[in-house]
């Protein structure tokens, strides 16, 4: 049976099953909004409960047809393996939450927000925990990002800390998820696995004191909890294959698909209000990711020269 345990070289170029895989993961992660506005109604814990619930027999599945299981057998009888799962589920699970609950509330330009700075966030954390020396033009770009967010946090008197969660918990689970010695689709297996437990006793507690929304509210509440599982692992399983067959600038580019995406379904479906401070401040943001893009380009083409 065939693990990932000794993975294939991997070649520093893209494909172009690698890059369907990616875009069709992203713009997957685009339109989410549309589908958590669908289930808005539903108690975000609840939500989150059944995206990890559902999320279970999809991963499986796929596991199971790929035949990839002898690594996730290794995983399971590792105290250090299951401890970094149990790490990075929980950061996944603070990411969810967030997410779910800003667009419930009307704040899709948030999350935006957030996954924007995401990318500068992870070099910020490959600089203060892997010690890697920052260029001058990342230090430029990281600046912007933190002239933005002083802009929204003295505009709102408070800190943008919805756009703030959604950054550092995604940055971290990435940071982490490197470390887990096992397949991404293992990983993500394992993941929802260990949130598996406690959302199940959650929902069976719903279900039958008359709060919950699978079995209580009708066939389209129904329907739309029942298909949160593909919504979840459908396109983190593309991703994550996806990523095996690109370069990581490819990556770095094609990763501001989903929150731009968002931002678009903010302002012209859910008709969010854009004020001119916060749009100065995506305006920043946007600079600074198109200063690091240019920078990484830059040094891709040196490398291969």
């Amino acid at each position: 049976m065939a693990t990932d345990t000794i993975p294939a070289p991997v070649k520093n170029e893209d494909t172009p099953r690698g890059f369907a895989f990616g875009l069709a993961a992203y713009f997957l992660w685009g339109f989410l909004p549309i589908y958590m506005k669908a289930v808005a109604h539903i108690p975000a814990l609840e939500v989150l409960s059944h995206r990890v619930i559902w999320s279970v027999p999809v991963a499986g599945i796929v596991l199971l047809a790929l035949g990839r299981t002898g690594d996730l057998k290794a995983a399971i009888r590792s105290p250090r393996t299951l401890a970094m799962a149990g790490l990075t589920a929980a950061l996944i699970s603070v990411n969810w939450m967030t997410y779910i609950w800003a667009i419930s509330v009307g704040r899709a330009l948030d999350t935006a927000l957030g996954y924007f700075i995401n990318p500068l966030f992870s070099i910020f954390l490959a600089a203060v925990l892997l010690k890697e020396k920052l260029s001058a033009v990342q230090l430029a770009a990281i600046g912007l990002v933190a002239a933005a967010v002083a802009i929204l946090t003295i505009d709102a008197g408070g800190l943008p800390w919805v756009s703030l969660i959604l950054t550092v918990s995604w940055g971290f689970y990435a940071f982490f998820r490197k470390t887990l010695p096992v397949g991404p689709n293992q990983g993500f297996f394992l993941e929802v696995a260990i949130l598996s437990l406690p959302c199940l006793f959650y929902i069976i507690y719903l279900e039958t004191s008359g709060q919950g929304h699978l079995m209580q509210t009708g066939l389209s509440d129904s329907l739309l909890l029942l298909v949160s599982g593909l919504v979840t692992a459908v396109p983190l399983i593309m991703y994550a294959n996806g990523a095996k067959l690109l370069t990581l600038s490819t990556i770095a580019i094609m990763q501001y698909i989903a929150p731009t995406m968002i931002f678009l379904i903010a302002v012209f479906v859910f008709h969010e209000p854009l004020s001119l401070v916060k749009l100065g401040a995506f305006v920043l943001i946007w600079s600074a990711l198109i200063i690091y893009t240019w920078s990484m380009r830059r040094q891709t083409r040196g490398s291969r020269a």
